[in-house]
């Protein structure tokens, strides 16, 4: 299950990204004060470190546990700043499933 997790992050960072860069320029465009451009930036790059941490986790748990962190982290910063565009919202749930699955994988495999 980590290995897939960390797939899907990784792949869905570039997504994320691309996303991100067009509400942020929307906002520029609009002359609006949302940060939800900057925001989705800084979630993709959390989603993928989680990832790549994600698929090198063999047998460390500080590890996992620092992709947990990561993710919860930038599902934290995703919902705070959903704006005008609601697809933040979208990848910060799944970044926040994907701390669960995680963390449901860690307690299952003591």
């Amino acid at each position: 299950m980590k290995k897939v997790i960390g797939i899907f992050s990784i792949v869905l960072f570039f997504i994320v990204e691309f996303q991100s860069c067009a509400a942020g320029l929307g906002n520029a465009i609009s002359n609006s004060s949302e940060a939800s451009g900057s925001a989705g930036f800084i979630l993709g790059v959390f989603m993928l470190v989680a990832g790549i941490l994600s698929l090198v986790s063999k047998e460390s748990k500080g590890i996992l546990i620092t992709a947990i962190i990561l993710y919860i982290l930038g599902a934290l910063l995703g919902f705070a700043n959903v704006g005008h565009f609601k697809d933040l919202a979208i990848w910060a749930g799944l970044n926040l499933i994907f701390g669960v699955l995680l963390i449901v994988h860690l307690i299952r495999n003591k």
